[in-house]
């Protein structure tokens, strides 16, 4: 546990703006991670970026705990050199257990500006997988995305019978409320998990839907899903349809449309469309926006709405935060045990070497006149003798681990001459005082 670490900034302590300054686009993620990982000198790393946070989860090598990482975090993802006391202010960091409890919070939906919605769980998927095509993903945040995504699933299924609110539904309501009883087509720019889930509510309330992304194929996929058209960004740029609403939530560092293509969509004066802007940084320039005269919902206003929902959400969901604590504890024993398993192992072997080592002196001194067979029963038995002595302080051990200090663990090994990898004081070949020496 020791070992995990995670440096973020999120809508909760810091602007939108903010959040979109430090943010990578996806598509620089294969080349940034590796660099990052190599500048930030840990051996695993993944990076999640949403409509509301910019985290970086790490884990360092060869048994190290996790530092405090925001300094050079802030350096990195911002290109400048943070002043002194900057980057403790503007970022938050979790190491160890509060790090893992903190990414099941995310992974559940716990953590998240619209309390329990699902999309961030689909999101950290994504990261996952991004990190794991950069080779940046190890088995340490293999391990512990896994138990995330697992218990953010059986969440899911416990919670079937209720639907979690989203930003995405704030988005649909506003954007209904907006069409009022005509249904004229609203465009949904970018194909993500935010687009999806407003794509399947406003299909199902009756409004046509206009797919536009990056790549057509993409467009088209889900636009067979939601019995919409698509069409080409690149293409909507240059002919916008008339539409009474957008909604965007499409990677990348530039704006979507330009003045140009938002003056012919908001020319209709009765009608002029709404924007309701999910991008971390803006899909849609605020300034440029407000000159062509098109109302603009950014995320800012989204968040400050459903923040006063939150707390009942929270009270909803506390089920899922004693389901939370309940794996936590879990991962808290396996790890700590699994973390010490190559001493526990040792100290097996020297129980089994001590036995052996007694009983062979037995052999050939007081018990040398004994037969072969007799000599051999000696031994299977001292050997059964050892299993059995050793297993007591081994399970002590095991259930001592997840409740006690690295350091106190690092005291009983010393004393007992098993020091763990990377121990400063763990003797080398020549030393007199190595393991049992006889």
């Amino acid at each position: 546990m020791e070992q995990i670490g995670v440096v973020g900034i999120s809508y909760r302590h810091a602007g939108v703006e903010q959040v979109a300054r430090l943010s990578i686009e996806r598509t620089q993620l294969q080349e940034r991670l590796p660099a990052l990982r190599a500048a930030l000198g840990v051996s695993e790393l993944l990076y999640l970026g949403t409509c509301n946070r910019v985290e970086l989860l790490y884990a360092t090598g060869d048994g190290l705990p996790a530092g405090d990482l925001r300094a050079e975090v802030l350096e990195q993802l911002s290109g400048e050199s943070p002043s002194s006391g900057h980057a403790p202010r503007l970022l938050r960091a979790w190491a160890g257990e509060s790090a893992i409890e903190h990414v099941l919070l995310v992974a559940c939906g716990l953590d998240s500006a619209q309390a329990g919605e699902r999309e961030i769980a689909a999101q950290l998927r994504l990261a996952w997988e991004s990190a794991r095509e950069a080779g940046t993903s190890g088995p340490l945040l293999n391990r512990l995305l896994g138990e995330a995504l697992g218990i953010a699933n059986r969440v899911q299924r416990l919670s079937s019978g209720v639907r979690a609110p989203s930003l995405a539904d704030l988005a649909v309501e506003r954007m209904l409320s907006h069409l009022g009883t005509a249904r004229p087509t609203v465009a949904l720019l970018g194909v993500s998990p935010m687009t999806r889930r407003c794509g399947l509510a406003l299909a199902a309330a009756g409004v046509p839907l206009l797919i536009v992304n990056r790549t057509l194929a993409a467009a088209e996929g889900f636009a067979a899903e939601v019995a919409g058209r698509a069409m080409a960004l690149e293409a909507f740029r240059e002919r916008p349809e008339p539409v009474a609403g957008l909604i965007l939530a499409a990677g990348g560092g530039t704006a979507l449309l330009g003045e140009a293509t938002l003056e012919r969509l908001a020319a209709p004066v009765a009608h002029r469309p709404l924007a309701i802007d999910f991008g971390v940084p803006p899909n849609l320039d605020p300034e440029v926006a407000r000159r062509a005269r098109l109302e603009r919902i950014g995320m800012d206003e989204l968040v400050q709405a459903v923040e006063e929902q939150r707390l009942g959400e929270l009270l909803r969901l506390a089920p899922v935060r004693a389901a939370i604590d309940d794996q936590l504890a879990r991962l808290r024993a396996e790890m700590a045990s699994r973390a010490i398993g190559p001493q526990l192992a040792e100290l097996r072997e020297a129980f089994e070497r001590i036995a052996a080592q007694e009983a062979e002196r037995a052999l050939g001194t007081q018990l040398h006149d004994l037969a072969p067979a007799q000599q051999d029963a000696v031994r299977r038995l001292t050997e059964r003798v050892a299993h059995s002595l050793v297993h007591l302080p081994i399970s002590g051990l095991r259930a001592a681990a997840s409740h006690t200090t690295p350091e106190v663990l690092e005291a009983f090994f010393r004393e007992a001459h098993l020091h763990r990898r990377g121990s400063p004081h763990e003797p080398s070949s020549s030393d007199p005082t190595a393991p049992y020496s006889s």
